[in-house]
């Protein structure tokens, strides 16, 4: 599978190309791209995406993650003030606002409650969709942003007049990625992720929600499930996991400090909620919400939660993340250095005292 550049994938993409907002290059530039380009062409994917490694086998430093079982708008500023810090000047929240009348998305009064209080100039930001449906046109998509109850707060739809591109350090599949134009408006980007399982990505958390949620529909998201090849999903197990992180890690690296997140752990179906009302029904009881500045760790950690669970509470969502692979999506940040894949949970419901996974996961009750 080639190494797409900005140029080789302009091509590819011709029919939108005239609608992107891209930065220019110059002939050496292009030049030396190319050049790039030709020695990464026989990149491979790594291995390891269907095995879990144990908190006890990893090596490195340390990130702080906080945690609360509090899941309630209460519970979200909680932990929001938190991260808050790092969120600054104009702000945009990327979140999934799901399919229509999607049963498991994060709940709208919760982040009402936060933009009210917390981020009154906020905007909730999204992109159009890769497939067709609901949300695959900007007008198909504010349709189902009203049927979700959105409407409360402005909605960035950052695809709707064209994209820019973001490089990509450091990665083997891409240079560079298609990001929604208007990201390039904001200061500070809150991740706010509802985690769960994931058809093709095995889980969907912070990693995913920026890495396929900024992706514009129609350049991004290609790139990231496709690439040159015709087939639309052509993409899986590690090559799709090591794809979503570098588009992910444009983001956060655009970002920089200004960036937070927030992963809520609640109605945890193995689907994603693209899938909206034919979602598999959640097995895996609620666990309360994370917030870190730290993308690996809050993911880590978040999947540690589910690990940490009884076997029969956990078997589903662990065997949908193994068999997709979808562990690789943590080993690839760690090897891209977006992250620390060890932390200390701090608890905010005693007093940030450090926790251990068993302790936090000791009181779930089955899903209902």
């Amino acid at each position: 599978m080639d190494k797409l550049s900005r140029r080789s994938f302009v091509k590819m993409a011709g029919l939108v190309a005239a609608a992107a907002v891209m930065p220019g290059f110059s002939s050496d530039e292009i030049k030396k791209a190319e050049g790039k380009e030709e020695e990464l062409t026989k990149a491979e994917p790594g291995t390891g995406g269907d095995h879990y490694e144990a908190p006890q086998d990893r090596q490195g430093g340390e990130s702080v993650v906080y945690f609360t079982r509090d899941l309630s708008a209460a519970g979200l500023l909680k932990l929001y003030e938190k991260i808050a810090p790092n969120i600054t000047g104009r702000v945009g929240i990327k979140l999934h606002t799901g399919e229509p009348h999607g049963p498991n998305i994060i709940p709208r009064l919760w982040v009402k409650e936060l933009i009210a209080k917390n981020l009154p100039e906020a905007k909730i930001v999204e992109t159009n969709t890769y497939y067709q449906g609901d949300r695959y046109t900007t007008e198909q998509h504010r349709k189902t942003l009203a049927i979700n109850g959105w409407d409360f707060a402005p909605v960035d739809i950052m695809d709707e007049s064209g994209t820019a591109m973001l490089p990509v350090k450091g990665g083997k599949w891409f240079m560079e990625m298609s990001v929604g134009a208007h990201l390039l408006d904001y200061d500070s980007l809150l991740v706010l992720t509802h985690f769960k399982g994931h058809t093709m990505g095995g889980f969907g958390g912070s990693n995913k929600n920026i890495g396929i949620g900024c992706a514009d529909g129609r350049i991004g998201k290609k790139m990231i499930h496709a690439g040159s090849e015709s087939e639309q999903w052509a993409m899986g197990k590690e090559m799709l996991m090591e794809r979503i992180t570098e588009s992910s890690k444009a983001t956060v690296d655009h970002f920089g400090d200004h960036i937070a997140y927030l992963n809520v752990l609640r109605n945890m179906s193995v689907d994603c909620d693209c899938a909206g009302t034919t979602a598999a029904k959640p097995t895996v009881p609620n666990i309360g919400m994370l917030a870190s500045t730290d993308i690996l760790a809050i993911d880590q950690a978040s999947v540690d939660l589910i690990y940490a669970l009884p076997e029969h509470y956990r078997h589903d969502l662990v065997e949908r993340m193994e068999t997709r692979h979808g562990l690789r999506q943590l080993s690839y940040m760690k090897e891209l250095g977006m992250g620390r894949d060890r932390y200390v949970l701090l608890d905010c419901d005693h007093g940030e005292k450090p926790i251990t996974l068993a302790d936090a996961v000791s009181k779930v009750k089955p899903f209902r």
